[in-house]
């Protein structure tokens, strides 16, 4: 509640009469007699305050000072300038009467009227009566008086009470003062243990003082600036502080924790006013501030104990003001090395808090006028009906009888006495308000009221001035008087009436309110006298700059003195005298209080909420500050009303204050009278408010022991529980102004959503290990902002490394939930440790702590045992509680074993080991779990788990395999068991390596000299010699990339000649760069760490790197487990398992399987980091090799020959990795568009008949399709350009599919026959031109033949036989091009032009075999010519068949080819670029002449597989599915081999071939998308086929997912992949989705959805926000290219979307780089379609017109209007076709004609 009030520009939303009091209306003489009343107010008002502040003519004993007076004008910072004249209304005149300097400026805030250097006072007499106190004598320097009555001579005494706190006071030396009477500080007593002068030295004239921190001398707050005003009714103090980091002052809103040092007033005065931001003073008085010094950590703060009404002006010195209008300055000063010893310290003065009762802790629910208990109980019921836990309800001042205390409405609350057994009976508890105005006027019916008579009696009221007369107000019930709480009759009479009370109506704690005090009149109904204390001299910047506004008159009498003096003590009074209360009601229970009005040492008591909040986004805000600010003042039992307590709350924003007050310490949703209900379930019961409401509530009440614990440690050492980051990250000043963040105690992070319509939300995680609450995986990044996803049921939850923090299964209530087993949640630091503490009692008897009555453990991880010390064991829980469920986050690996020791007063028992059904390890997560423990509440015990993360380190020193001890030993490694699965047993020590030798940096790299550490003989391969000394070269080529190259200086090595695209000058600006680089020096190794997050994503300082002629090896550590690419070999899931994984690469003809090197060579991964940013290395290395995972997470390469040479780029997303790839290696081509279109081959046509049926058959079946193959059986013998007899009608057959818009493309080999006896011109040729692969001139210089698919003329082969034998007699011999050699091209150029003129035309060429592939091993007999050392090299890798050696397949590795520049090179070093140096020839030629995500991450978009399989006979519905999906491949083509039936789309039946034509269709339809995908990747770089991950980085989920995939970022693929699958479980990432075949939007986002999928149908989703080109579907791309453009705009939430088209003709070459092509980007907003040309360049012939535009998301409101802006302006209107069941709206535009290659627009409305 409050008391409605308008003033200071503060609107109101209520008057009292409008709001519990109903409305009046007044009469127009009414309003005239009232206008008339208040300017004669006003007129008297203003006489009074001239009276009272007239210029001051004589001073205290009748002295003026001022005569002759000069001021002394200091020269010094504008920011240092005191205010002479506080008050509105300065002038030259009135500052130089004042004795201050005058000194205007333009500079904002800075006062133009401040103090001249003789003012103050003088000291004098000063003594040191001991080492710990100073006194001094002041005396008033002769100087004008600001407003009246100084005083002359003043008292001064320090103290050093404790090694941490200073007190000093000022007081008038000849007449008491008021000072506050603190229940508390006045029993604290001093313990002097530092002398005073190491803290505080004083000055005498004028008077001044400094204090200094003794460790430093530091100054800490200085006087000697500023002068000493003390008045009467006015002192002043001025200090200088040491820094601009100041928190704490109150109770005001301060939207910011930190204070804004820019000339802020904050005035201080409790007063009932609404905390709606303004600079206001509110409930508390709380004259203290904390000051963190610097990044040391180092604090102090500041407490005035002074109860009269102040301000506090905070200015830029940085430095302080105090202007406070009686009593006597009385200050501590508290020292600390960090700031939560300076709260510590500050709570040791006024009393620590009070320890809540455990269930108090539990959420509760309030609002202002239910109205009824029927009402409350329907509220109680609802919530309870959705199992929300809850535990306390809450009735306010409605339950009362016309709103009196100790009394309740005999009607509409009739039950009461009865509720709270009501609740009791669930679990629950009853909390009642009280206030403490006491109504006048008798009960209903004339009856006494009781409550007021004996309060009369016992004289219980605050009087008029004449200290009898009560004084009368008005407040809820009425007429009112008001309790003195300082009175000792009062406090008796209070604890008789709560006592009366408590027996008629049962309940379980108190809620006092209006205690300010709160007063509807102006200080009494009959006004306030004109004196002193009701119109001071001097008014701080109060709310309404009137004292007794909204309160009482200042003259009113109370026990402790004046009103004027004790007004802010009335709550605290009252807190006082309500705990004597609580104490008489309940005895040894515990109970609660909650107070609105506060002062210091309130917290000892009771807790506070944040006061009549409105239901807006800014208060939801403010409230950090508000709670972090409560910390610092001690009460840690602090929060807001949750959802707002005025207004309306809108569902999302009390979905986002539920959410963030699960985890305020004190947790209660309340609102006000008049405004609809917000309590959770109203909202309903399946609403995602309930939900979420739920699930945070669900967590906090499994938290309660951690926090039951923290207010422990608040009540025994003062710490915090509600932490800002900075009391724990002090060093780092990111975290001084972090507010909308906040920490429960140093462990758990709390980031919420503070705005509407967010869900991203940047949170600071300083520099600590930081765990994910919700998910238990590790926060990648530290000590920077991170950007969370936060959708509308999350905030962010973050566990920090090094916790361990208790929990208790939750329950609905505490009751309940404190029957349940006990947990712990350890999270692991940097240092793999962690502590923890936990405390438990009753949960309820009060003084446990002070009695002993409880159980304190402390734990502790540290060398992988965790302790469980009960410290403490004065309380035996009686519910048994147990220990069941222990949960380690940080945990890369499975432990060994866990054994659990109970250590009793005995000592230890024997370890007992915990069953394997009782452990479990989540490897992705790195957590381990263990369960079923049963670990007895109080008693100690061990927990150990014996780790393998030593033994995951370890680098494998014998990966041949058969390793043993004596083996391993003689290469010098270490051999040790290990009982972890694949852990390599032979290991390398940690210095086996490289030490660096010399060292070199320059802004553009870093070159070093390393040298082998001799000390390990050798790397145990006699056959590979080592190299002892290298040459290591770091280039920073760009800001995103860099490579790292390792070499032997003194010896020429093989390197790669394929040419890269680096900057040809590197990046030398250190701030430019994306990484940062560093050698270790022994074991030598780089790191490289991503600068914005501070991650290693490269750190090969790992033991085992070996550089040796014929082997070299190197490991590093990943940053994660998630590693993608490395090829290629046909891998089970896209993401790589790391446990002891080795995939082996060397090209080869080998079918597809796992762990098998197939057809290319690809030493390219991309790395994802925990943070989400990905990075990519490529090892520039042609040579046979492989790569071993293991768990640490590390990766360790394995080559043959040539060098190291790596290129490492950045991204720092996963596409921006691939296009910073692309652009090294090479983009990839653009293909032409008809290759985009179905493609049908088969190995086997037995002529071209076939071909002619097939095609036939296909085009009758109106199936699409544009392209058909020839495998080798059209080549005579399997000669390359040779016709064979049964395809000499072929050449026709083309000529005729062609100009029906059909392509064609023949299969080439690159292996040419030498045993022709007919004239064979390809050989002929090449043996003329030598172009053929030969041995080395040492070696005889003659070719090196193989066999490949060619066959020996004149025979007849017999295919019984079996294949070995088939090879040696029927093929012939083999001679293999040399594509090195730049006539080899010519020569190859020649055929194809040649075969392409003289015997058909095509359109494409396949160019197979290419490995190079041979079917005999090495050379026709299979010796190999040369050293057998390059066949068996001293190191083989596991590669497919490698007891055959390399050769195994291929040519002989001696064989000798020449490079273009003519050197001379081994087959074994360019064996894996042979397809390679096979692609460009043949391209060149072939435009002159006419894997699927991780070839995407390679830079080869156009892939796809043999759809429906090349080997074995197709099965029809896998068939089907294979169809469906490879649909959607970029390369679609159903291919099969030899011997197995067809299987071609019109080969099944009809179901199928519709099937196919439905899905071809869709890919039709949908080209124009994929083509402009397929232009981004050729001039980005970008993906075409893409993995989730790369469009949903920040949800982890994607990174596992490899059985979906994207068409770029917007067509989301979901294929059954499953025999007899007729439902898809697909995960649909946090976007908006539509069906793109009910063009709805699913309504799912970031979840798993199970999708009904029979067998004709596929998943397709279309994300919101994206813009998709489409054409009508034909028989082939030549028809379709022809229709008009569609679109497909799918809305994201907001109503945008966006796209782009590019589209040129569709086969030329070089369009892109000739500029011959359109492309346009559309974009979508406020129902606005418009189009953008980025570039036309396109031939009049290819352009296309605007056809159906198809907006999805469009709503449910009918659109009736549509009109087409074109590129002239001109207007069309086009009637549209709106479905508002599936909210799309199809708007066709064929028939205007209009190009898109012009600009056009389109706009829809809904016109009434």
């Amino acid at each position: 509640m409050d008391l409605f009030h308008s003033g200071s520009g503060i609107t109101s939303p209520q008057t009292p009469e409008t709001s519990k009091m109903g409305k009046k209306r007044f009469s127009s003489m009414e309003v005239t007699l009232l206008v008339l009343f208040v300017l004669m107010a006003a007129t008297a008002v203003t006489m009074v305050a001239l009276y009272f502040t007239r210029e001051p003519k004589s001073v205290e004993n009748g002295n003026d000072t001022s005569e002759g007076f000069i001021p002394v004008c200091p020269n010094i910072a504008h920011a240092e300038r005191i205010d002479c004249f506080p008050e509105p209304g300065a002038s030259q005149l009135t500052c130089e009467q004042r004795g201050c300097c005058w000194s205007p400026l333009d500079t904002p805030n800075v006062p133009w009227c401040f103090f001249s250097s003789n003012h103050g006072y003088t000291a004098h007499s000063v003594k040191h009566p001991n080492p710990h106190e100073i006194t001094a004598e002041l005396s008033r320097m002769s100087s004008p008086s600001l407003f009246g009555a100084d005083i002359q001579q003043l008292s001064f005494h320090a103290e050093m009470q404790t090694s941490n706190r200073l007190r000093f006071k000022i007081f008038d030396a000849q007449q008491k003062r008021f000072e506050v009477p603190h229940e508390h500080i006045n029993s604290v007593t001093s313990n002097p243990s530092t002398p005073i002068s190491d803290a505080l030295e004083i000055t005498n004239e004028p008077f001044g003082l400094i204090v200094r921190r003794k460790e430093n001398k530091k100054v800490l707050f200085d006087t000697t600036f500023a002068p000493l005003v003390f008045a009467d009714q006015y002192l002043q103090l001025s200090a200088k502080l040491p820094s601009h980091n100041i928190y704490g002052l109150g109770e005001h809103v301060h939207q910011n924790y930190r204070h804004d040092t820019n000339w802020r007033t904050w005035p201080i005065f409790t007063r009932d006013a609404f905390p709606n931001g303004g600079t206001h003073n509110l409930y508390g008085h709380y004259p203290f501030f904390l000051c963190l010094e610097d990044d040391s950590g180092k604090s102090f703060g500041v407490f005035l104990l002074n109860s009269n009404a102040m301000e506090v002006t905070l200015q830029p010195a940085p430095a302080v003001t105090y202007r406070t209008i009686g009593g006597i300055f009385d200050f501590y000063i508290f020292f600390g090395d960090t700031p939560e010893q300076v709260v510590q310290e500050f709570e040791e003065l006024i009393g620590r808090p009070v320890i809540p009762p455990y269930w108090s802790l539990g959420f509760q629910l309030s609002r202002w006028n239910y109205g009824s208990l029927a009402e409350v109980k329907k509220t109680v019921e609802r919530n309870r009906a959705v199992g929300l836990p809850y535990d306390i309800q809450y009735t306010d001042i409605d339950y009362m009888e016309e709103k009196k205390d100790f009394t309740y409405d005999k009607v509409n609350f009739k039950d009461l006495p009865a509720f709270a057994d009501y609740l009791h009976e669930k679990g629950q508890k009853y909390i009642l308000i009280l206030d403490p105005a006491i109504a006048t006027s008798k009960l209903i019916g004339d009856v006494a009221y009781g409550s007021y008579d004996r309060g009369t009696a016992k004289n219980a009221w605050v009087t008029e001035s004449d200290g009898k007369t009560h004084l009368i107000g008005e407040v809820w019930p009425g007429e009112t008087v008001f309790p003195d709480y300082t009175s000792q009759n009062c406090i008796d009479w209070w604890v008789d009436e709560y006592d009366r009370f408590y027996k008629e109506v049962k309940h379980d704690a108190l809620w006092i309110d209006m205690n300010e005090v709160a007063n509807f009149k102006q200080g009494s109904s009959k006004g306030c006298s004109a004196n002193k204390l009701n119109y001071p001299p001097y008014t701080p910047r109060i709310l309404d700059d009137l004292m007794y506004s909204k309160t009482l008159c200042m003259d009113a009498k109370q026990a402790w003195g004046n009103h004027y003096d004790v007004h802010s003590l009335y709550g605290y009074s009252m807190v006082l005298a309500t705990e004597h209360a609580l104490q008489q009601v309940f005895g040894g229970n515990r109970t609660m209080m909650l107070t609105r009005s506060s002062f210091p040492g309130a917290g000892k008591y009771s807790g506070h909420w944040l006061g009549d909040n409105g239901a807006n986004w800014n208060d939801i805000k403010w409230a950090i500050p508000g709670m972090l600010e409560f910390g610092l003042f001690g009460i840690p039992y602090i929060g807001a009303d949750i959802c707002g307590f005025f207004d309306d709350s809108s569902e999302e924003l009390c979905r986002r204050w539920m959410q963030v007050g699960a985890f305020y310490p004190f947790s209660r949703n309340h609102n006000a009278e008049g405004f609809q209900p917000q309590d959770p379930a109203w909202y309903g019961e399946s609403s995602l408010l309930v939900q979420t409401s739920k699930h945070y509530l669900t967590i906090r009440y499994t938290l309660l022991p951690y926090l039951y614990t923290l207010f422990y440690k608040a009540h025994t050492s003062g710490d915090t529980v509600v932490r800002p980051l900075l009391h724990e990250f002090y060093t780092d000043s990111e975290t001084w102004t972090v507010d909308r963040q906040f920490l429960w105690g140093k462990y758990l992070l709390i980031t919420p959503v503070l705005d509407p319509g967010v869900d991203r939300v940047q949170g600071y995680f300083p520099d600590a290990v930081w765990y994910d609450y919700e998910t238990q995986e590790r926060l990648g990044q530290r000590k920077t902002h991170v950007e969370l996803f936060l959708p509308a049921d999350k905030l962010g939850l973050h566990i920090r490394g090094g916790a361990i923090l208790p929990t208790q299964d939750p329950d609905v209530t505490t009751t309940h939930s404190r029957l349940k087993p006990m947990g712990l949640i350890i999270a692991l630091d940097d240092n793999h440790q962690a502590t923890g503490e936990l405390f438990w009692d009753d949960g309820d008897s009060r003084a446990t702590v002070e009695n002993g009555n409880y159980i304190h453990y402390d734990f502790s991880v540290v060398d992988n045992v965790l302790t469980m010390e009960a410290t403490h064991t004065g309380y035996k829980d009686p519910n048994n509680l147990k220990f069941e469920t222990i949960t380690v986050l940080g945990m890369p690996h499975a432990p060994n074993a866990v054994f659990v020791t109970h250590i009793g007063p005995g000592g230890a028992s024997e370890p007992v080991e915990i069953k394997n059904t009782s452990i479990h390890h989540d490897a992705a997560k790195e957590v381990l779990t263990l369960s079923d423990l049963s670990l007895t509440l109080g008693e100690t015990y061990r927990v150990h788990w014996e780790s393998v993360a030593t033994d995951y380190e370890r680098v494998d020193c014998y990966p041949e395999g058969n390793a043993d001890e004596a083996k391993c030993i003689q290469r010098g490694c270490l051999w040790e068991v290990s009982a972890a699965e694949n852990v390599p047993w032979c290991f390398y020590p940690q210095d086996f390596g490289y030490s660096v030798l010399n060292y070199a940096e320059s802004t553009t790299g870093i070159t070093v000299d390393i040298n082998r550490n001799t000390r390990y003989r050798s790397s145990g391969r006699p056959d590979s010699p080592d190299v002892d000394s290298l040459r290591v070269e770091i280039r920073f080529h760009s800001g995103d990339m860099l490579q790292f190259k390792i070499w032997d200086p003194s010896t020429e090595r093989f390197e790669v000649p394929v040419p890269l695209t680096v900057p040809s000058t590197p990046e030398n600006n250190e701030d430019n760069r994306l990484y940062k680089v560093s050698v270790t020096d022994s074991p030598f190794g780089i790191q490289v760490v991503r600068k914005s997050t501070g991650t290693t994503i490269w750190d090969s300082s790992m033991p085992g790197f070996i550089f040796s002629n014929m082997f070299i090896q190197i490991s590093t550590k990943l940053p994660s487990k998630f590693v993608y690419g490395f090829g290629e070999t046909e891998h089970t899931s896209f993401k790589h398992d790391l446990n002891y994984h080795t995939w082996g690469m060397f090209s080869k003809d080998q079918p597809p399987g796992y762990k098998m090197n197939c057809y290319g060579v690809h030493p390219f991964y991309m790395g994802l980091e925990n943070t989400g940013d990905a990075h990519g290395v490529l090892l520039l290395n042609s040579n046979a090799m492989d790569v071993t995972f293991q768990p640490t997470p590390s990766l360790t390469y394995r080559t043959i020959g040539g060098i190291l040479d790596f290129y490492m780029v950045l991204g720092p997303t996963p596409e921006m990795v691939v296009q910073e790839y692309t652009s090294l290696v090479g983009r990839p081509v653009l293909p032409a568009y008809w290759s985009l279109g179905f493609q049908l081959c088969r190995y086997g046509y037995a002529n071209d008949s076939e071909i002619e049926t097939l095609y036939t058959d296909m085009k009758k079946a109106e199936i699409p399709y544009d392209v058909q193959y020839a495998d080798i059986d059209y080549m005579e013998r399997q000669l390359d350009f040779v016709l064979d007899s049964e395809f000499q009608g072929l050449p026709a057959l083309v000529d005729r599919m062609r100009g029906e818009g059909m392509r064609f493309i023949f299969i080439l080999d690159p292996a040419i026959s030498g045993n022709e006896t007919d004239p064979y011109p390809a050989f002929e040729r090449g043996v003329a031109q030598d172009v053929f692969i030969k041995w080395p001139k040492e070696l005889g210089d003659g070719i090196v033949w193989g066999k490949v698919w060619p066959d020996f003329p004149n025979i007849t082969v017999n295919e019984d036989l079996d294949w070995e034998t088939q090879v040696e007699i029927y093929r012939s011999y083999a001679a293999f091009p040399d594509f090195f050699r730049s006539q080899t091209a010519s020569w190859w150029h020649q055929e194809i032009k040649d075969f392409y003129t003289n015997v058909m035309k095509f359109d494409g060429l396949w160019i197979d075999m290419n490995e190079p592939a041979s079917f005999v091993h090495g050379t026709v007999g299979g010796t190999c010519l040369g050293e057998q050392l390059l066949e068996f090299p001293p190191y083989m890798p596991p590669l497919e068949s490698k007891h055959e050696g390399l050769k195994h397949k291929t040519l002989c590795m001696n064989s000798e080819q020449i490079l273009s520049d003519g050197k001379r090179v081994k087959h074994y070093d360019v064996h894996n670029l042979y397809g390679w140096s096979h692609t460009k020839p043949t391209y060149d030629a072939l435009l002159n002449v006419t894997g699927m995500m991780e070839f995407s991450l390679f830079g080869i978009p156009y892939t796809g597989a043999d759809i429906c399989g090349f080997f074995n006979k197709a099965e029809y519905e896998m068939c089907l599915r294979w169809m469906q999906l490879g649909a959607f491949y970029p390369y679609s083509r159903n291919h099969n081999g030899k011997g197995n039936p067809r299987q071609d789309p019109v080969a099944w039946d009809d179901r199928f071939a519709t099937a196919s034509k439905d899905v071809l269709n869709i890919r039709y339809t949908l080209l124009p998308y994929l083509y402009t995908l397929m232009f981004e990747a050729h001039t980005q770089g970008s993906t075409v086929v893409r993995p989730v991950l790369h469009e949903f980085t920040d949800d982890k989920t994607t990174w596992d997912i490899h059985r979906q995939f994207l068409w770029g970022p917007a067509l989301l693929i979901s294929p059954a992949l499953d025999q007899g699958e007729t439902q898809v479980n697909g995960y649909l990432p946090a976007a908006r989705w539509y069906d793109y075949h009910t063009a709805q939007d699913v309504g799912v986002r970031g979840k798993w959805l199970t999708m009904p999928t029979p067998l004709e149908h596929i998943n397709l989703h279309v994300r919101g926000g994206y813009i998709l080109p489409w054409q009508k579907p034909e028989s082939n791309t030549r028809l379709s290219r022809k229709n008009p453009l569609g679109l497909i705009v799918a809305l994201s939430d907001s109503g945008t979307a966006e796209g782009s088209f590019f589209w040129d003709d569709g086969e030329g070459i070089d369009t892109v780089e000739q500029k011959k092509y359109l492309h346009t980007t559309f974009s979508t907003a406020s129902k606005t379609l418009t189009n953008k040309v980025v570039h036309n360049g396109l031939n009049p012939e290819d352009r296309l017109t605007l056809g159906s535009v198809k907006i999805w998301g469009t709503g449910t409101e009918k659109i009736t209007e549509v009109t087409l802006t074109d590129s002239t302006g001109k207007i069309h209107k086009v009637v549209p076709q709106h479905n508002i069941y599936t909210q799309e709206l199809i708007i066709d535009v064929t028939m205007l004609s209009v190009h898109v290659d012009l600009p056009f627009t389109i706009e829809w409305k809904s016109v009434v």
